[in-house]
């Protein structure tokens, strides 16, 4: 941290500031269902799913896993399908296999109890600083700092930190501050009023300073600079690709799925059979066939296009070019791949784009009744 951001934390009532954080938390939380009590493994699991997802698409996933997966032994028990089905829509699918091999560490060489130190936690698989930091502050109630992009973005403002906040190496310098305005008192409630400030008040564009219950300690507003600040580069546009799929019926009405390898993305999830298109080949049926008969042995129908869907991951857009078609030789099945009736397809976990793919399937088929 530089000598002007420790001078600027030194020049602070901290202690009012504290008071003025926390006493605006407990009078204006949102009720979330994460926040009923203390249990180290339930906030776990929120923290992991608010991950790049928004709070209000998280609490209806979050309180279904909860449902099916209560405890630690639960969640390690579970077969890993039955998992990615309970997440099935909520992305960033390696989140929940991490945490399905960081709980079964946490039931064979802890008992059970997720860890009390940064050291042992922070060494779990998907653990990072930030969830390491926010287990141990609002469960445990020490003083750790738990430093996501909300965090970033108040202490930004407040410390009037100009360092680019995209930068691995800026996060350091949050972390530093947060340990030296921490309340020891509190730090649970300390850390999670910043994050919820972050999220409702001092928010990225067009912060409501006014409502704001430690506006009086913000260097920013002061000066007038609150809208300049965090300062992030842009990242880079995502990719393009071009792909061709095809929801394939056999001879029974049995529709053949592919399981994803058990790395990279979306891995170990279910999809239709689908390929990347070269966009100097006009004929993406052509190509589509080509790779069905390559890849599976299929002598596939290819029928009519069912729809278009654009599917947009942080580095990658999916443009995909959508067919139904029907099987006519016989494949054999393993375990990555199945024919499964239409009705039966809802047991097994695909992304969302592939969910929409069947969506446009069944309503081609009921235009064609």
């Amino acid at each position: 941290m530089s000598k002007t951001h420790l001078e600027t934390i030194e020049k602070m009532d901290i202690q009012s500031f504290q008071q003025d954080l926390i006493s605006w938390f407990e009078r204006e939380q949102r009720i979330l269902p994460w926040r009923k009590d203390r249990d180290p493994y339930k906030i776990w699991v929120s923290e992991i799913m608010l991950q790049q997802t928004r709070v209000e698409t998280v609490i209806p996933y979050y309180n279904r896993f909860i449902e099916q997966f209560p405890t630690i032994d639960a969640l390690a028990e579970a077969d890993e399908e039955k998992v990615l089905k309970a997440w099935e829509g909520l992305g960033y699918y390696s989140r929940a296999r991490n945490l399905q091999e960081a709980v079964r560490e946490v039931k064979e060489v802890y008992g059970g109890k997720v860890p009390d130190s940064r050291e042992k936690i922070a060494s779990l698989k998907g653990v990072g600083p930030y969830t390491a930091g926010a287990i141990l502050s609002i469960a445990y109630g020490l003083p750790e700092p738990a430093v996501d992009g909300n965090v970033m973005r108040v202490l930004s403002r407040i410390l009037t930190i100009w360092e680019d906040i995209a930068r691995q190496a800026t996060r350091k310098i949050f972390e530093e501050a947060v340990r030296k305005l921490i309340s020891y008192e509190n730090p649970s409630y300390f850390n999670q009023a910043l994050m919820e400030l972050g999220a409702i008040i001092c928010t990225p564009t067009s912060p409501s300073c006014l409502l704001c219950p430690v506006r009086e300690h913000c260097q920013a507003f002061h000066e007038g600079v609150q809208e300049n600040l965090p300062v992030k580069t842009k990242k880079k546009k995502p990719k393009n690709v071009q792909l061709a799929a095809a929801v394939l019926s056999d001879q029974d009405g049995n529709i053949l799925i592919h399981k994803r390898p058990s790395s990279g993305l979306l891995a170990n999830l279910w999809e239709f059979p689908n390929t990347e298109i070269n966009l100097t080949i006009k004929n993406d049926k052509e190509q589509l066939s080509q790779f069905l008969k390559r890849e599976y042995g299929a002598d596939a129908i290819i029928g009519e296009a069912i729809g278009q869907i654009e599917h947009v991951f942080s580095h990658v857009v999916w443009n995909i070019n959508v067919y139904k078609g029907t099987i006519l030789n016989k494949i054999k099945e393993n375990d990555h791949i199945r024919f499964v009736s239409p009705k039966n397809l809802k047991e097994f976990a695909f992304p969302v784009s592939h969910q929409k793919m069947f969506t446009q399937y069944l309503e081609s088929n009921r235009k064609t009744l």
